[in-house]
């Protein structure tokens, strides 16, 4: 598959435009991945949340050991305090804990969001003619080789004296009927191959 055309500004030109799209493309990425990033810093709320349950449950952990050794009434008022501690501290850590892997959830959606929307449109918008064009050279490149017989020349320039817009025709040649009957095919086959974007 041949990309790009052998003439220097339309090579120029479309190497400049698949820059640009590869470059919003990028730009895209890289805004996603800031999405991401900034969405992930909010992590420091539930964050805390996680830790305020933790806290809360150590320090009922804590006075369960502290009353365990009570006589009579220390077992099970231990068993109460480490029951409160995983009630109330255990829930709050759960719901701290929830909320951090939601919100990284939630900023992994969104960068993916901000990139793969705009850079699928950019995709459907720009590769389907810049794929068409490549096939359009590849094949005029097969297809408008001159070199292979004369009578192949001939129907090239034929092709083009016939075909091509007489302003084309004219950059090429100043008489392309009178070429074409003196057999001077060099112009008319320069002229379809500059039409097709090609040069020898």
């Amino acid at each position: 598959m041949r990309f790009y055309s052998n003439i220097p500004h339309r090579f120029a030109t479309r190497l400049l435009a698949d820059a640009l799209v590869v470059t919003a493309i990028v730009l895209l990425a890289l805004l996603g991945l800031s999405v991401r990033e900034t969405v992930n810093r909010l992590v420091v709320v539930p964050q805390g949340v996680r830790e305020t349950g933790g806290a809360v449950q150590s320090g009922f952990q804590d006075a369960a050991d502290a009353v365990g050794d009570v006589p009579i009434i220390g077992g099970d008022l231990s068993d109460a305090f480490e029951s409160a501690g995983n009630g109330s501290g255990g829930r709050v850590e759960s719901l701290g804990q929830e909320g951090i892997d939601r919100t990284h959830r939630l900023a992994d959606l969104l960068g993916l969001l901000v990139f793969g929307l705009p850079a699928a449109a950019i995709l459907v918008w720009y590769l389907p003619p810049r794929l068409a064009l490549a096939r359009r050279i590849t094949v005029a490149s097969q297809v408008l080789d001159d070199r292979t017989s004369p009578e192949r020349r001939r129907l090239i320039a034929m092709r083009a004296a016939f075909a091509l817009p007489f302003e084309t025709l004219l950059r090429h040649t100043p008489d392309p009927v009178g070429d074409l009957a003196a057999e001077r095919y060099d112009g008319l086959i320069a002229a379809v191959l500059d039409d097709s974007g090609l040069r020898r």
